[in-house]
């Protein structure tokens, strides 16, 4: 009896202790960090490698037009894998400021960064002291993600360039801004105007001879008033009222004044014109026209 439940202990001690034991992490391997300046070769240039729980003692200087290089191995406890996220994280302690520049994976969980000074923001390039650059990864599962240091980066800027400021936006007075409207629409010169007239004025005799060449009954007009004094007289109204509001319209008013103005118009020639034709046709039915 006193066996079986000294069994039962070890084993409910066991399972507790399981899942420490078999928690898993992010990390990486085959890690280095390279520092190619620009039209050096392959093998120019400085290069040397860091582990996930020991950064590089000396800060990594970039300089001018240098290319920086981090390429690692991402593992999920043991083996090689590709995380979710994957961040070189660059981070200055004094100010708080960060940026994150994320790694190419391939799906063994080979990764690379490049980046130069250009890539950077003009905070970074005013700094006085290296930033902390930091590998993060991470991924979905249950696996704790990495956040650790790599090495400090320090960013180098020739003397004799000048050292870039940042320009704020500050609230106050501004500089007086000056409008260029473009210039309202305007009527044609008088010249033109006259010559559409003079040509729609010599159209109309040969309008007039058209219409008694193709047997127009003038005589009929007295009928047609007589008939219809009202629709005929209204019709004809409309008509040169509408002329002259396309008169004023061209010469004084706007748009606004017009389409009321052409609307009651319209509406007054529809009814009186279908009245008007009405009468006319009657007399055509008729056998008089």
């Amino acid at each position: 009896m006193h066996l079986w439940q000294a069994t039962v202990s070890f084993c409910l001690l066991a399972a507790t202790a399981v899942p420490g034991v078999t928690a898993t992490a992010w990390s990486f391997t085959d890690a280095t960090v390279a520092v190619q300046p620009k039209g050096a070769g392959i093998n120019g240039g400085y290069k040397d490698q860091f582990t996930a729980s020991k950064p590089l003692a000396k800060p990594v200087s970039l300089v001018g037009a240098d290319t920086l290089r981090v390429t690692l191995t991402a593992q999920e406890g043991s083996s090689a894998k590709r995380p979710h996220q994957a961040f070189l994280l660059l981070k200055d302690g004094q100010t708080g400021l960060d940026i994150s520049y994320p790694f190419s994976v391939k799906d063994n969980g080979k990764s690379r960064v490049e980046l130069t000074q250009k890539d950077l923001p003009i905070q970074f390039l005013s700094l006085s002291k290296p930033v902390d650059a930091r590998v993060v990864l991470g991924g979905f599962g249950d696996s704790a993600a990495h956040d650790g240091s790599a090495f400090q980066l320090s960013i180098d800027r020739n003397p004799e360039e000048a050292v870039p400021t940042v320009e704020t936006e500050r609230y106050g007075k501004k500089a007086e801004i000056h409008h260029i409207f473009k210039d309202s629409a305007s009527s044609p010169p008088i010249v033109i105007t006259l010559a559409f007239v003079a040509m729609v004025g010599a159209a109309i005799p040969v309008l007039a001879g058209l219409w008694l060449l193709l047997g127009a009954n003038v005589s009929h007009l007295p009928t047609a008033f007589q008939a219809a004094p009202l629709s005929h007289a209204t019709f004809l109204g409309s008509l040169i009222a509408f002329e002259g509001i396309l008169f004023l319209y061209y010469t004084s008013w706007s748009l606004f004044a017009f389409l009321p103005a052409a609307g009651v118009i319209g509406t007054i020639a529809f009814v009186s014109g279908s009245r008007a034709l009405g009468e006319v046709q009657g007399r055509r039915l008729a056998g008089r026209r």
